[in-house]
């Protein structure tokens, strides 16, 4: 059994889900980077989550400054872990759907993951193994309407995911898909407000609504969705790979 390096990459680090995970694998002894756009809110979970976490500040969406940010990372050795978390949506009908927004949450959903599973998965193999941790959707599996450019990148990052899985087995390096339903996050509070501003309904309304589309009938809380990231990186998981983990409260059924 491989025991991997107690280190994390985690981009958008700085809210959400993103930094759930992070302050869930620092509370575990890991040493984080956290990766986001906005200082102020590192510094906010750097208080938070103490020495341990180790920001930068990144725009994913910029190559030059993504690889830069891979070569200070691995100045300091290999990560065990990387999650690639930070993803933007665009709700539109395709008519409304510019390709300017195409690119920009492929950049960001797809093209970013990339290359940092290119930069840090061969030191994680060399180092003797490691854990790369995609955050997809349920967008990754189905479609959805309104949600065309979103759903191409979801469904794009999870064959990434499945063809690294397959690339990287023998290297001992596992790569794994976690499917949200919708989560308590910035993604959710924007689109109750677009269903109250649309629809007339009140906020609460428009959260019940949301909520009813899974069996469980609640919002999936940020934590949970870090805690199934951290199963996934441990030992017991070392076998488990190229998978898409739905955490969606029965939304698929």
């Amino acid at each position: 059994m491989t025991t991997i390096q107690k280190t994390v990459v985690v981009t958008g680090a700085s809210r959400g889900i993103g930094r759930a995970v992070a302050l869930t694998f620092a509370r575990e002894g890991y040493r984080v980077w956290a990766l986001a756009r906005a200082a102020d809110a590192l510094a906010v979970l750097v208080k938070e989550g103490g020495d341990s976490i180790r920001p930068l500040v990144v725009d994913v969406a910029d190559e030059a400054a993504l690889v830069a940010a891979t070569k200070t990372i691995l100045a300091e050795g290999a990560p065990g872990v990387l999650v690639n978390n930070a993803g933007i949506t665009v709700s539109a009908p395709l008519t409304k759907t510019s390709t300017a927004d195409l690119a920009r949450v492929m950049a960001i959903n797809v093209t970013a993951p990339f290359l940092l599973c290119r930069e840090l998965m061969p030191a994680m193999a060399q180092a003797g193994g490691g854990r790369v941790i995609n955050i997809g959707s349920m967008a990754a599996v189905r479609g959805m309407k309104y949600t065309s450019a979103y759903c191409a990148s979801k469904h794009a990052l999870l064959g990434l995911t499945r063809a690294l899985a397959v690339e990287y087995a023998k290297k001992q390096v596992t790569v794994n898909a976690v499917n949200p339903g919708w989560v308590e996050t910035d993604m959710f509070s924007n689109a109750t407000a677009a269903i109250s501003h649309t629809t007339g309904r009140t906020g609460e309304q428009a959260r019940e609504a949301l909520a009813s589309m899974n069996a469980m009938g609640r919002i999936v809380q940020p934590e949970e969705v870090a805690a199934l990231c951290l199963f996934l990186a441990s030992d017991a998981a070392g076998a488990i790979t190229g998978a898409a983990h739905a955490i969606d409260g029965g939304e698929l059924g």
